[in-house]
Formats: structure tokens, C-alpha cells, sequence
């Protein structure tokens, strides 16, 4: 998929990642960029339209999809990472809403117009969305959550023309890993890497250096062999199903 000329929507625009994918889609020529943001909106301008966007609120995300008639790409990038320890169930709860249910929700809503444009899922997962980092246990669990969803987006959509990629995420120098003194990778390498895995259809892109470091295990591994070993369940045929 090459995104030039294409309309897209990112969640979670205004700043790190979002925002630079906002860049780094500008630069690539789109042809429109939906941007969302929880706060107010920025002032839109040229190819870029923000919208007032929570994706825990079900209105907000109901008319983002009656304005948005055409969609190609769908990045599901909004998230919250909290410390916890797992005893405080409000705070898991709140990280399942944003991290997991938002992203399901969007993506549901928008399902028509990625149908009619045979378009693509991008979801932002993590590093710890394949083995959990106990300071952010919560966090971890829904990365690992959103994983699955991602694979199961993946299986269930391929007979419609619609591809769903997850972003393997490393360390990147955002407001969430600026307390942590780790080698970062900044916005702007990663958008452009995710960009890239996406143009080359990449189901896992893995966009620094930390997450390239086990493409190749991951690619020969057994969680991705049984993950396709299930998705030959799912019907391809809209016949058959």
C-alpha cells in the first residue's frame, strides 16, 4: 500500500507519535489527515482536520464516523500507560477503555468505509504487549489485548479487502517513557518506520531498535505459526460464511 493520495484518521494526534505521524503522513503526500485529539482541537489547516476525539466516548467516536465518508487508513494510536501493581482495579479498568475498548469501538464504527476502500487497521501495540514489564503491568495487559485483537481483526476482516497491522513498539521519546533512562528512539524515526512497514505490509511492524531486535524471532516463532495455523478457521469465502 503506498499512502499518497489516501485519507487517513490517527487517534491521539496532538503529540508524540500521533503527531508525528500527522508530519510524516503530510509528507508523504495524503491526501487528507483526520487528526483526533481528547483536548481541543488544534487549528486545522491544508490537508490536516482535527476533530474532537475521545475513544472512550461513544458519541464523539458516532460523529467522527458520519463526518469522515471516505477512509483508507485507520491508526489506532491513542493510549494511556499507568503505574500500578494491579491492586487497584479502577485503574486497570481505566486502561482497558482507552487502550482496548477505544480502539475496538473505533474501528467498528469506521468498518464501512475501510470496507469500501479495502483499506487498512493500523493499532499500536508494544513491546510489552509480548511479555509484560512489571512496573506497567496494567499497561502491559492491555498491549497484550490489543495484540489479539489486532490477529483476530486480522483473520476476520482479510475476506473484506481489510488488512490490520500492529505496531510492535519499543522505547520511544514521548511523554510516556520520559521519566525512564533507556535509549529512546524519537517520534519522527518511528513514524516514518511505521509508514514504511505499512507500505511494505507488514502484519508486525516493528519501527526502533529495540523492536527490531526480535523481528526474526517473532517471525519464525511459534506464536505466529499458530497464529496462522487458527486463522485458517475463518471462512474466506463471504459464500461460506
Amino acid at each position: 500500500m503506498n499512502i499518497a493520495n489516501k485519507t487517513l484518521l490517527i487517534t491521539g494526534a496532538n503529540r508524540g507519535i500521533g503527531r508525528a505521524l500527522v508530519d510524516e503522513a503530510l509528507r508523504r503526500e495524503v491526501k487528507r489527515v483526520y487528526a483526533g485529539t481528547r483536548g481541543a482541537p488544534l487549528t486545522a489547516g491544508g490537508r490536516v482536520t482535527w476533530l474532537t476525539l475521545d475513544v472512550t466516548d461513544a458519541s464523539q467516536i458516532e460523529r467522527a464516523a458520519a463526518e469522515i465518508e471516505t477512509l483508507d487508513i485507520l491508526i489506532n494510536n491513542a493510549g494511556i500507560a499507568l503505574y500500578d501493581d494491579l491492586s487497584n482495579p479502577v485503574t486497570l479498568e481505566q486502561q482497558f477503555a482507552v487502550n482496548v475498548l477505544g480502539p475496538a469501538r473505533v474501528t467498528q464504527a469506521f468498518l464501512p468505509q475501510l470496507r469500501r476502500a479495502q483499506g487498512a487497521i493500523v493499532n499500536h501495540v508494544s513491546l510489552v504487549g509480548l511479555a509484560p514489564l512489571p512496573l506497567i503491568p496494567g499497561y502491559s495487559l492491555t498491549k497484550a489485548a490489543l495484540l489479539n485483537l489486532t490477529q483476530s481483526q486480522r483473520a476476520l476482516l482479510a475476506r473484506d479487502g481489510v488488512s490490520a497491522h500492529a505496531v510492535i513498539l519499543g522505547p520511544v521519546d514521548t511523554d510516556m517513557n520520559r521519566g525512564l533512562e533507556i535509549p529512546k528512539a524519537s517520534p519522527a524515526s518511528a513514524a516514518q518506520a511505521i509508514f514504511d512497514g505499512l507500505e511494505d505490509g507488514e502484519e508486525e511492524i516493528f519501527p526502533d531498535p529495540a523492536s527490531r531486535a526480535i523481528v526474526e524471532g517473532w517471525r519464525s516463532g511459534v506464536a505466529k505459526a499458530l497464529e496462522r495455523q487458527f486463522a485458517a478457521f475463518v471462512p474466506q469465502s463471504k459464500a461460506a460464511a
